[in-house]
């Protein structure tokens, strides 16, 4: 009883096109695959930042080190 068979999928099939329609269900589909299509140019569009901020965060660590001086401590408890 836990797992439903063919039957019961293309029982619930029909139902739901009945019900909504084969027109309204493409339309659902198009938006569902424009939406999948979308988050992942997202994601790849983020990756390509990610990756163009590493050489620039590079550079601006060779620039600070550039700008940096070193001191020298002294104890003043002596």
């Amino acid at each position: 009883m836990g797992s439903f068979s063919i039957w019961h999928w293309l029982i619930v099939l029909v139902i739901v096109m009945l019900v909504f329609g084969t027109k309204k269900l493409r339309n659902i589909g198009t938006d569902l695959g424009g939406a999948v299509k979308g988050f992942k140019d997202g994601m790849k569009t983020s990756e390509e930042a990610k990756t163009e901020q590493i050489p620039q965060q590079a550079a601006n660590t060779a620039n600070t080190a550039e700008k940096t001086v070193d001191v020298q401590a002294k104890d003043l408890n002596k």
